[in-house]
């Protein structure tokens, strides 16, 4: 009997390898592509419903993005009357994304109401890995900013109006311009020929911080989304300049 039962054992274990199952399979391959797809986060629009005739769709705004929710004028008019109140509003939804860099309030000189602009550092931009960043607006940015080195910036100006304050939202976008592709197969002693010698005439002086970046325009997604936020939570009526 046990040499009957070894040589079972001995024919299972010296025939051929069973393949995976395929139900098994497809069910990896879809828990890793929820899981990706879980990583991403679309752009989030505040329940304020635009005011008839509101201005169509920029051409610039990616596929989609429109459809989500209201477009808003940019630079957008909020209606009030407290600049202390509209400065702190803008200052911290602004935080939520970037570091402020430099701050101009909105002052009150005698009778004139000067004009606030903000600016801030330039931030990497989000990748799939991080879904508590929302820099990243929407599954294309996201992967770009996984695969390439892109950053943006931003500087916000507060323009007092007649009727409120009218505030204008710029974020700009920027690709690393690196030397050579990463694990590149040429080596360290090769000749360059793509740039001529950099001479640093003022080591103490400002220096440049765009230098090895390229520019990529403004990213009009993002802006939106901080438009949206500013007006949820500066003004309940939207108005349109």
């Amino acid at each position: 009997m046990k040499s009957v039962l070894a040589a079972r054992i001995g024919s299972l274990n010296s025939g051929p390898a069973r393949p995976p199952r395929p139900g098994l399979v497809r069910a990896i391959a879809l828990c890793l592509l929820a899981a990706v797809a879980g990583c991403t986060n679309e752009i989030v629009w505040k329940d304020v419903q635009p005011l008839p005739g509101s201005a169509p769709p920029p051409p610039s705004l990616p596929p989609g993005v429109a459809g989500g929710g209201p477009v808003y004028e940019n630079p957008l008019l909020v209606p009030t009357t407290d600049h202390e109140y509209v400065w702190e509003t803008v200052a911290d939804v602004v935080d939520d994304y970037f570091r402020i860099k430099e701050e101009q309030p909105v002052r009150l000189v005698g009778q004139v109401m000067t004009e606030g602009r903000l600016e801030t550092f330039p931030e990497v931009g989000s990748t799939v890995f991080e879904p508590w960043r929302r820099d990243s607006v929407g599954r294309q940015a996201r992967i770009e900013s996984t695969l390439q080195s892109i950053r943006r910036r931003a500087t916000v100006r507060v323009v007092p109006d007649k009727q409120g304050y009218l505030i204008d939202v710029a974020v700009y976008k920027e690709l690393e311009d690196v030397d050579h592709p990463d694990h590149a197969t040429a080596g360290q002693a090769t000749f360059r020929n793509d740039a001529s010698l950099t001479r640093v005439v003022d080591s103490l002086g400002e220096q440049d911080t765009n230098q090895g970046w390229i520019p990529r325009g403004r990213d009009p997604a993002l802006e939106q989304r901080m438009l949206s936020e500013i007006l949820a939570r500066a003004g309940s009526t939207p108005g349109y300049r």
